[in-house]
């Protein structure tokens, strides 16, 4: 509990100097200011000052995308480990903090995502992309903060808390999966670039088929494992009924005189073989 509640800390700091600092330093490696990236501006300069609009577009997509579409889903793996690590005290941890450092990690850049979003690039809210991505960073934030003050084990409100954060989880994670396919055509609508905009859908469908992928797998390893020890007991009885049998086939049998020994192949068990063997013994 102490050590989220400092990272907390730390994030909300890193949010105020990022929301205070100027868009110049928030976007240094494109070289632009806010007012380069002014609608009237873009207007009056044409094409070049478009292509700057463009790259601004295109780094708002990859922050969002590093945020909902990879850290957060990641994060979600990490933590449904946890359940299956519950004899393990130490993996319990390795994955309890990698789930909680992705997390951080995601709100981060979705945050400068969204501060950039709002100082550079136009913003009516007209479009569902826009409105979406408004309700859902509130909707992060929210779930941030549920899981920053999160009751302690035992606590009557641990299940009612739970629940909540679970819910938020789930809900932020599938609507910024859809918040990004709506922001491709978003961008398709605003560029008219649609072999970018193809190859990034198809990118990113590849990418989430492998997470979905990965989950089911992790979801679904004990049960393999069962179904491997099973298959391994099974083929070990068999063997050993094999060999059992193998070692019955002859039986040596001496009578009365040493020197004659006569091998026999054991039959049925039928009363009439068991004559049969008597009277060849005579």
């Amino acid at each position: 509990m102490k050590i989220s509640t400092s990272l907390g800390t730390v994030l909300v700091s890193v949010i105020f100097y990022l929301s205070s600092a100027s868009p110049f330093v928030i976007c240094s490696s494109l070289d632009v200011t806010i007012d380069n990236h002014s609608p009237r501006h873009l207007k009056n300069n044409g094409s070049l000052l478009s292509n700057q609009m463009i790259t601004s577009i295109k780094l708002h997509g990859i922050l969002l995308w590093a945020s909902m579409g990879f850290l957060m889903p990641m994060g979600i793996l990490f933590i449904r480990m946890v359940n299956k690590a519950n004899e393990n005290g130490r993996n319990v941890r390795v994955f309890f903090y990698l789930h909680v450092i992705f997390q951080i990690l995601a709100v981060v850049l979705a945050t400068i995502g969204a501060i950039m979003s709002l100082r550079t690039l136009e913003n009516s809210f007209n479009n569902n992309h826009q409105r979406l991505g408004l309700a859902l960073y509130v909707a992060m934030w929210l779930q941030f903060l549920t899981g920053i003050f999160r009751p302690s084990r035992g606590s009557k409100r641990r299940l009612k808390w739970f629940l909540l954060h679970w819910i938020l989880g789930t809900t932020v994670s599938i609507i910024g999966i859809i918040n990004i396919y709506t922001g491709i055509r978003a961008y398709h609508k605003k560029t008219s670039s649609s072999r970018d905009s193809s190859i990034w859908t198809i990118l990113f469908t590849a990418q989430l088929s492998c997470l979905v992928l990965f989950y089911q797998i992790q979801d679904k390893w004990e049960h393999f494992q069962k179904q491997r020890v099973v298959i391994d007991e099974s083929d070990h009885h068999q063997n050993t009924n094999t060999s059992g049998r193998s070692n019955d086939q002859t039986i040596q049998v001496v009578t009365g005189n040493d020197q004659e020994q006569k091998v026999m192949v054991p039959q049925p068990c039928r009363k009439s073989n068991a004559l049969v063997n008597l009277f060849k013994l005579i």
